[in-house]
């Protein structure tokens, strides 16, 4: 277990935003966040002033804060010139912390940071979903993210606060080194399901969304479909 306290990164923003209908019927979405000025109050439901469009699925104490590496920004506007205007500023992907200096390959499951005078640990990293290709206009924008690893993870507040652009992220705790988000995603993109990977995993303190994933693959050898998640249902239900 790690413990070596410093500063990992910077919060380059934190955005927020109200779920608003999309032009699915019957959807909603909150992925159109905007930056904040000044201090927000960060809870166990996430930040203040912030919403979900799908609780089943988005938000709650595993998914109170979602992070996004600023450092990714510049590859997907290579790839994707027609949306070099969105990816200009921050907020592209949904997210409520935008990141210099991390990534997913230097964050760790079960991270604990200190961000303003809150405290945060890492949770679990994000799955996207068919919501990207809509607002990107790339039938495969979800896929491309999941498959790229560049999808960003969740936080949950351990100790409420206030936190504001230009923050420091100080890593205070490091308990599982070895299982990086990077890894973890990597694990569900390539459909792992060695057992004794998968045993690994669920040995660590996974949420319960992601102990059912690596259970299920764990208990029958095979990887769940993603259709649903990444393509969304074509008869808008």
């Amino acid at each position: 277990m790690s413990s070596d306290l410093h500063d990992i990164g910077r919060l380059r923003a934190v955005l927020t935003g109200p779920a608003r209908p999309t032009a699915r019927p019957g959807q909603r979405s909150a992925i159109d966040k905007t930056p904040c000025t000044g201090a927000v109050a960060a809870g166990p439901l996430g930040l203040a002033g912030d919403e979900q469009g799908d609780l089943r699925v988005h938000g709650g104490p595993d998914k109170a804060v979602h992070c996004y590496a600023w450092e990714h920004y510049a590859d997907w506007r290579a790839a994707l010139p027609h949306a070099a205007e969105r990816l200009a500023h921050p907020g592209a992907f949904g997210e409520n912390f935008s990141l210099e200096g991390v990534t997913e390959a230097q964050v760790c499951l079960g991270d604990q940071w200190q961000v303003g005078s809150a405290r945060f640990e890492v949770s679990q990293g994000r799955q996207p979903c068919w919501k990207l290709n809509d607002r990107f206009g790339v039938p495969d924008m979800a896929q491309r993210v999941q498959e790229g690893g560049r999808a960003g993870w969740y936080l949950r507040v351990v100790r409420p606060g206030e936190v504001r652009a230009g923050d420091a992220v100080r890593l205070l705790r490091r308990p599982f080194p070895g299982w990086s988000v990077a890894r973890l995603l990597a694990l569900i993109a390539e459909r792992n399901c060695d057992p004794a990977v998968l045993d690994e995993v669920l040995a660590l303190p996974l949420p319960p969304s992601w102990r059912r994933l690596f259970g299920r693959r764990r208990d029958h050898g095979g990887a769940e479909d993603w259709r649903a998640r990444l393509q969304g249902d074509p008869a808008g239900r």
